[in-house]
């Protein structure tokens, strides 16, 4: 395995990871509208937390995608085959809950606005969900054949530990939207999110104990790499007991940072979990390396290039963007935009 190969996996990680730290909050947001908010003014008031940032951070998203499109066609081909009916639905829930914003805002009348609020929620659910079957899917043997085809079927892909994947980080995507609206709002919405985090935090333990049992009987993780697993999980279960205590204690970044930490370690874990390979066959011969997967050394090195130059120009933007529009949404401040748009 050369440099670039090793670089380029750990690059797809990396862009996954950022996609559900930034998202993740995203989808957290949307689903509290639900959990936090009792009018539209409310739900406003989450949304306009997010609202100057949710579509960019999905360009990491997208950037995960072609990266392992350009870096590692096979593992893209085979998984986006194997799990083409999962992702067709991941997409469907990204288009709807992409429209919502706008079309809420923009409906004429009050049905219309609480349907796409609706649309919103479930959008921001089933994104969370499904992404968390996807990933806990794929580092479970599947079977592959010697042209790389997946042929999975409804167990292969709905499963215990697919399932418990699902409800993990659904949860873990809640408690970083919880997090981020006590970072981003005021009133009593800032606190409510406080006070329903700090309850919600746990149902995050006897999860994380099922889903740690499913791994060691639906993975090989403990049996490759039993210390880099078991040091992972026991990171995730550190920082949820982190941010459990900081929210208590009323630490908004410290909580904040910890749930952050958590669905980093989540990503590591199933990136080790699965190193040296991508996806893991049934018959041992026809499993998906690193090596097999990649590209020429000529596609890596080019776009090794690119991504020094891109890099350090994304993470200046992103790091503007927020700075730029860093500040606590009051319900007043919705309620009078409103007023104001009503009377125009």
């Amino acid at each position: 395995m050369s440099f670039l190969q090793l670089l380029w996996y750990f690059v797809v990680g990396l862009l996954f990871a950022a996609f559900l730290v930034l998202d993740g909050a995203d989808l957290g947001i949307g689903m509290a509208t639900r959990f936090l908010a009792f009018n539209y003014d409310e739900r406003q008031q989450l949304l306009r937390t997010i609202g100057p940032h949710w579509d960019g951070n999905e360009v990491f998203l997208i950037a995960a995608g072609g990266s392992m499109f350009a870096s590692m066609p096979m593992w893209y081909a085979s998984l986006f085959s194997g799990f083409y009916l999962l992702l067709f639905l991941v997409l469907i829930a990204l288009i709807f809950r992409g429209v919502s914003f706008e079309f809420a805002e923009n409906a004429e009348t009050k049905k219309g606005r609480n349907a796409w609020m609706w649309t919103n929620f479930w959008g921001s659910l089933f994104t969370a969900f499904l992404f968390g079957m996807l990933f806990t899917a794929m580092i479970q043997p599947v079977p592959i054949d010697a042209q790389g085809n997946i042929f999975a079927s409804f167990l292969d892909v709905v499963n215990p530990l697919s399932l418990l994947g699902g409800v993990a980080l659904t949860a873990l995507c809640l408690y970083q939207g919880l997090h981020y609206a006590t970072l981003r709002t005021s009133g009593l919405m800032r606190d409510h999110a406080a006070t329903l985090c700090g309850n919600l935090y746990w149902a995050a333990y006897p999860v994380e104990v099922l889903f740690a049992i499913s791994l060691y009987f639906q993975t090989d993780f403990f049996v490759t790499h039993p210390l880099a697993t078991l040091f992972f999980l026991v990171v995730i279960v550190a920082t949820t007991v982190w941010g459990h205590i900081a929210t208590i204690r009323d630490r908004e970044w410290s909580a904040y940072i910890a749930s952050t930490v958590t669905l980093t370690a989540l990503v590591a874990l199933i990136f080790v979990g699965l190193f040296p390979n991508v996806l893991i066959a049934r018959n041992p011969v026809h499993t998906i390396s690193i090596v097999s997967a990649s590209a020429t050394s000529y596609t890596l090195g080019v776009m090794t290039v690119v991504l020094c130059i891109l890099l350090p120009i994304v993470i200046a933007y992103f790091a503007w963007s927020y700075i730029s529009q860093w500040h606590r949404v009051s319900l007043q401040e919705v309620q009078e935009d409103q007023e104001d748009q009503d009377g125009y």
